[in-house]
């Protein structure tokens, strides 16, 4: 690259991109790292790798290539052996009309040109890519595992899907992207002549390039021996769990496999039990809800519901809640299904209905543990909610979850369990309803202009807009706009109106108006609050309101609530 590189830091030094002193500090550097200048300049920061490719392609008088902005067929992996994309720097990217599009981090590298023709068999169209993104896509390709034909099996590929090391790689690699990506789930889905990868990230599926069809088998395999499931059983689900270390830190997974018409399907729950435990104050609640929580959790009895769909972050605010009220003096037990996070000083139960310890069983048995707040996963029956109920009357602060739409919505969900109205109205505190929403990418966040028909919608006018939000997309988010979420809430408080209502046993809509005259205000108010202030989307707001409609009563409350 001699040629290429005195060519490149003519024109480097020529655009101002990089100064003299650049360069002696980078010939310093080469001279002691045994590297070139070219390279000795990114690593002393003096110019980036995309920066390179920018100006090489214009010395060069080739395009350049983003190759974030393309969705690249790393099939063409099988045409080209590795170790000559690694030596060379090079990736075949479309081949159209017998002629290949190759990325090159140096597209005067004649020898390698002539090279990559002779495994093509086609003619060689150079274009110029950043050579991070080149690197990145021959790990990810060849990593993988990725064949040409999926459709057709080789004898070369049988022995990959038994061959432990490719198999070994890909399944590994499949995990860390999850991890890396901050996944909550990784889906392995074979189809008849492809395999989809999918992470679901922020709570919406992402599709990535997949492995070989070939691979899958074996992949599936390699998860039976994590798991420690029966390797012969492929014609009925099985489900397990596995632990790996990344970056020195343990990674739990839930495996559930389900055998299909093309194969069994694979999909894994990512758990991480260092996650930090997230504070009240991160939850980043409305400032009143937030004050009552505080409030409410260091009440000596009583039972706080919180309640939403399943993976609507319910556990992080009850872990909260126990961070918040965690001290010496203090009996904390829980009973979860699973256990999610270990916490200091709290005495947490596993479920395990096998054995008959359900939710029921192992409240009753650690009432008489002397607890001072009790921490019951999910009620999920009479036997539990009743129990619970008779523990808050009982000098215990209970906290726990329900699956209900709103926080309204409880009081029906627990006359559905047949507890009394007296019961509801002694032991109940409070009901906290949650869902989440994505928030606006900040690496690519823009300001949002919603049409007149959306924002009537959701009840705002445009003079109202605030700092409306959108992500235009990029690698930090994968493309979707958002990165991570944030909740929304609502809270209901037992009023003295609410409980006149629950005794005699009124209508949802009735104890609805009651809690909104107390205070009470709909989660799509926080949820257009967040996206007023540029946190989220109008579109997620619509969510809230379209869930809300789909799951809830008749009387949910409308979008201009």
């Amino acid at each position: 690259m001699r040629d290429s590189s005195h060519l490149l830091l003519r024109s480097l030094l020529a655009d101002g991109i990089v100064s003299e002193h650049d360069v002696k500090r980078a010939q310093e550097h080469a001279a002691s790292a045994s590297c070139t200048v070219i390279e000795a300049l990114v690593a002393i920061n003096a110019v980036t790798t995309r920066s390179l490719a920018i100006s090489m392609a214009k010395t060069c008088e080739y395009p350049f290539v983003d190759l974030g902005n393309y969705d690249i067929d790393l099939g063409h992996a099988a045409r080209l052996p590795r170790s000559h994309a690694d030596r060379l720097g090079v990736f075949p990217l479309f081949i159209v009309d017998g002629t290949a599009s190759v990325a090159m981090i140096d597209p005067l590298n004649l020898q390698a040109i002539d090279l990559v023709r002779q495994h093509l068999r086609c003619e060689v169209d150079p274009v110029v890519c950043d050579a991070e993104q080149v690197r990145s896509l021959i790990s990810r390709a060849y990593t993988l595992g990725i064949a040409g034909d999926t459709g057709d099996v080789s004898a070369g590929e049988r022995d990959l899907t038994t061959g432990e090391e490719p198999v070994v790689a890909a399944t590994h690699q499949i995990l860390v992207l999850g991890i890396q990506s901050g996944a909550s789930d990784i889906h392995i889905n074979p189809d008849e002549h492809e395999l989809h990868l999918r992470y679901r990230v922020d709570g919406a599926l992402v599709k990535q390039q997949g492995p070989s069809k070939a691979l899958h088998a074996g992949i599936v395999q390699r998860l039976k021996v994590m798991a420690k499931l029966d390797l012969t059983q492929t014609r009925k689900p099985q489900d397990g769990k596995f632990r790996i270390h990344h970056e020195g830190q343990p990674v739990d997974f839930r495996l559930s496999l389900a055998p299909t018409i093309h194969g069994e399907n694979a999909v894994m729950r990512v758990q991480r039990p260092s996650v930090r435990i997230t504070g009240v104050a991160d939850l980043e609640m409305p400032r009143e809800i937030q004050r009552g929580y505080n409030d409410l959790i260091r009440h000596p009895h009583g039972i706080i519901l919180v309640t939403g769909p399943t993976g609507s972050g319910k556990t992080t605010t009850l872990y909260a809640a126990l961070a918040a009220v965690n001290s010496p003096d203090r009996n904390i037990i829980t009973i979860e299904d699973p256990v999610e996070l270990r916490l200091p000083l709290v005495r947490q139960i596993q479920v395990n209905a096998e054995i008959g310890l359900t939710f029921g069983t192992a409240l009753r048995a650690i009432l008489r543990q002397d607890p001072d707040v009790v921490l019951v996963g999910e009620i999920r029956d009479h036997e539990t909610a009743k129990i619970a109920l008779q523990a808050a009357m009982t000098g215990h602060l209970v906290l726990s979850t329900l699956h209900t739409n709103d926080s309204v919505g409880s009081i029906s969900r627990l006359r559905d369990f047949d507890v009394p109205s007296f019961s509801i109205n002694q032991g109940l505190l409070a009901v906290l309803a949650q869902r989440l929403v994505r928030r606006v990418c900040e690496k690519c966040a823009a300001p949002d202009a919603p049409s007149d028909t959306t924002l009537s919608a959701v009840g705002v006018r445009r003079d109202e807009c605030g700092r409306l939000r959108r992500g235009a997309g990029c690698t930090a988010c994968l493309n979707t706009g958002y990165r991570g979420r944030v909740g929304v809430f609502e809270m209901m408080r037992m009023t003295a109106e609410v409980q006149r209502g629950v005794e005699r046993d009124a209508p949802i809509s009735e104890i609805r108006e009651a809690a909104v005259r107390g205070g009470y205000r709909p989660m799509i108010a926080d949820a257009l609050s967040k996206a007023l202030r540029g946190m989220t989307t109008i579109e997620e707001v619509l969510k809230i309101g379209a869930a809300n409609m789909a799951e809830g009563a008749e009387d949910a409350p409308r979008m201009a609530a």
